[in-house]
């Protein structure tokens, strides 16, 4: 029973057809009757057992209908759930998918923009890469001109140099330092008669005031005739520029020597009107000549002057001053005109310059410059140049002047206010101005003006230190002739920066002379020796390479300008000094010299750090020197008509000359303008680390074509 229990149990759990209690085989069985008994009992019981069970089956049944209804409830809830979860996370994922998709929308329209910007940006970088090479091929087509135009040039300069002095070049030189002749007797004439002019100036004061005039006022009134020759130079000098592009180098200098006869027969007749003012307006109207000739004559000169004769022929104005400043000391001794009645014919020779260079300058030919680049009269400079290289090959002049004319074209009608603006002349002009002061306050006006006096204190008589003036002058042309050769050949720099040194040295020598004179009897011959080699220095150098060098610095344009201000400065100068110079004696004394040692040495220190050599330089090369600054690479390109062809179209406006045009993103060109049918421009270009382009390229125009 238990065991059958049991079975049933197993099968309800398993979930079977409940199997029968008893097998066929118990109901057939024969049993005892107590057996039967105990058995009808038990059965009795078991079957209010078997109806619990069919309860309980019943039960159990429902229970798992019920469970299984739970179970399917449960499943479909699950299911509804998980069908509920999916649509809640594909609506969340699909949000956040749209919110991306927006984001991606953004950043695609974005990333388009930027794309669109690099498109545009690659466009320029291409436009810009196109410019840069078409630049680049322009440049080599620049360099490849540039290296025609220098080869060409150096073809021209070689046979500049192969011409020599010809006969009508050396009448021409002759008849124009005439002037410079004028300019070095009358600075010296007035140096022997000295104690002859003051007395004459105590018996005019005596007649016309009945008492005697003191020392004083005589040094004073003699003081004013020597310096009111350096105030007419200032005058003369100072509108020399005006009167060379007014009148010409030649028409100038004619005109100038109505001034000369005018001078000099006042200070002749000066005697005989028994007036010493007229001897200060004579000498104030011959300075006025004086200076005009200082301007005019190297001006003339180093423009007719072959390439490789300018510097040898540039001397000769400081020969015919030292032979004017020799011929005045050896007429002034007493001997031939040095006394009370010779003085006023001494002084009125000064006529014989002027009436000799009006006769003679007439045959010659004007500036051939002055007649091609100021005045354009280009057949008349043909001509003028035909006769002065006594051939008719003058193209390379004509070319060296074209040339000169492009690189200058835009300062043409420079006036003086322009030439102390302007960045590019500044520099030369200030070397002009402090070799004309290098000249002046050397002390050589020192030696001219007070040379008998100042060899009469080292201990000198007199007669001998008139002779030893004499020797100041013989010296001078002497070492005038020595150093025409050594122009070109040594070179202008080079001989100033000798000149100054041994001034420098001798003027020491000549101070320490002064202080000792007195404890050694020798010592004046010392100062004497020294005196003359300072004069011999100074005719090496700063004699005469001033009025040569001032002239090399410009080109046509600026030069009467430039030359009218250093003539200015350089008169200034020698006023200061003629002024100066007995007070700063009585006052120094011994050590009169001193201060003209100290500006020697800074002249000589500026020379050495800032002036250039001009030697075998034409006006054009002179020019770049100043004009190629920072290292740059330049150009000068002819256009139009009479260049080579170019592709630039015009571009941004044009202002002037002298613009400077940077090419950045887009190309820059200079616009061209009509000047005179040629055009010329200043390319410079440099190389810099930049990207995309290679290269910073600026474009500097000086002239332009049309």
């Amino acid at each position: 029973m238990r065991q059958s229990c049991h079975r049933l149990l197993e099968h309800q759990q398993a979930g079977e057809e409940e199997p029968p209690l008893y097998s066929p085989i118990d109901r057939i069985s024969v049993v005892p009757d107590h057996v039967a008994r105990e058995a009808d009992t038990k059965l009795t019981r078991y079957a209010t057992t078997e109806e619990d069970e069919a309860t309980l089956r019943e039960l159990l049944l429902s229970l798992q209908r019920q469970v299984s209804v739970m179970s399917m409830n449960l499943s479909q809830k699950l299911d509804d759930l998980q069908r509920g979860d999916r649509q809640l996370e594909t609506t969340v994922a699909l949000c956040e998918i749209r919110t991306q998709l927006q984001e991606l929308t953004k950043s695609v329209e974005s990333c388009q923009s930027e794309v669109s910007e690099v498109k545009r940006d690659m466009v320029a970088i291409k436009q810009e890469l196109d410019t840069v090479q078409q630049v680049k091929e322009e440049i080599e087509e620049l360099r490849e001109y540039v290296d025609r135009l220098e080869e060409h040039s150096q073809r021209r300069k070689l046979r500049l140099l192969e011409q020599g002095l010809t006969f009508f070049l050396s009448y021409a030189i002759l008849a124009a330092v005439l002037g410079m002749l004028q300019f070095g007797y009358n600075t010296g004439v007035i140096n022997a008669p000295g104690r002859n002019i003051e007395n004459f100036m105590k018996d005019v004061y005596k007649d016309r005031y009945g008492r005697d005039i003191t020392e004083e006022t005589v040094k004073r009134l003699y003081s004013i005739a020597v310096s009111i020759f350096a105030i007419g130079g200032m005058l003369g000098g100072f509108s020399g520029g005006m009167i060379a592009n007014r009148f010409g180098r030649k028409g100038g200098l004619l005109l100038n020597n109505i001034l000369g006869i005018s001078g000099a027969s006042l200070m002749g007749f000066t005697k005989i009107s028994h007036c010493y003012e007229m001897l200060f307006f004579g000498r104030f109207i011959i300075g006025v000549n004086c200076g005009l000739n200082t301007s005019l004559v190297p001006m003339y000169i180093s423009e007719i002057a072959p390439l490789n004769l300018r510097g040898g022929l540039g001397t000769v104005n400081q020969l015919a001053v030292t032979v004017g400043l020799l011929l005045s000391q050896v007429l002034g001794i007493e001997q031939i005109l040095g006394t009370d009645d010779g003085w006023p014919i001494l002084l009125g020779l000064a006529i014989c310059p002027a009436i000799l260079q009006l006769l003679l300058l007439p045959a010659c030919p004007e500036s051939p410059r002055y007649l091609l680049i100021t005045r354009q009269w280009e057949e008349e400079a043909r001509r003028a140049l035909r006769r002065l290289r006594a051939s008719n090959q003058v193209e390379e002049d004509i070319e060296e002047m074209r040339a000169e004319e492009r690189a200058q074209q835009a300062e043409a009608s420079i006036s003086m206010r322009e030439l102390l603006c302007s960045p590019t002349l500044r520099a030369p002009l200030l070397i002009g101005v402090v070799m004309q002061l290098s000249q002046q306050l050397s002390g050589i006006n020192a030696v001219f003006y007070y040379s008998t006096s100042l060899f009469t204190s080292s201990g000198l008589t007199e007669e001998a230190a008139k002779f030893a003036t004499m020797g100041i002058g013989a010296i001078m042309v002497g070492m005038t002739l020595v150093s025409l050769p050594l122009m070109d050949r040594t070179g202008r720099r080079t001989l100033h920066l000798y000149g100054l040194g041994g001034m420098f040295i001798f003027s020491i020598f000549i101070t320490i002379s002064f202080l000792i004179k007195e404890m050694i009897d020798w010592m004046s011959y010392l100062s004497v020796v020294s005196t003359l080699s300072f004069v011999v220095f100074f005719a090496v150098g700063p004699g005469s390479i001033p009025w040569l060098i001032t002239a090399e610095l410009f080109s046509q344009g600026p030069r009467p300008s430039a030359m009218a201000i250093a003539v200015l400065v350089n008169w200034m100068a020698n006023f200061v000094v003629g002024i100066g110079f007995p007070s700063m004696k009585a006052l120094l004394e011994n050590y009169t010299f001193l201060p003209f040692s100290v500006f020697l040495a800074i002249f000589w220190i500026f020379t050495y750090k800032k002036v250039p050599e001009t030697k075998n330089k034409t006006f054009e090369e002179i020019l770049a020197l100043f004009r190629n600054s920072n290292g740059s690479i330049r150009a000068i390109i002819g256009c139009g008509r009479r260049g080579p062809p170019t592709s630039a179209p015009p571009a941004a406006p044009f202002s002037g000359p002298g613009q400077r045009l940077t090419m950045g993103s887009t190309r820059a060109r200079a616009a061209r303008r009509s000047h005179k049918g040629r055009c010329q421009l200043l390319v410079s270009w440099t190389e810099a680390q930049c990207s995309p382009c290679p290269y910073h390229h600026t474009t500097n125009v000086l002239n332009l074509c049309d």
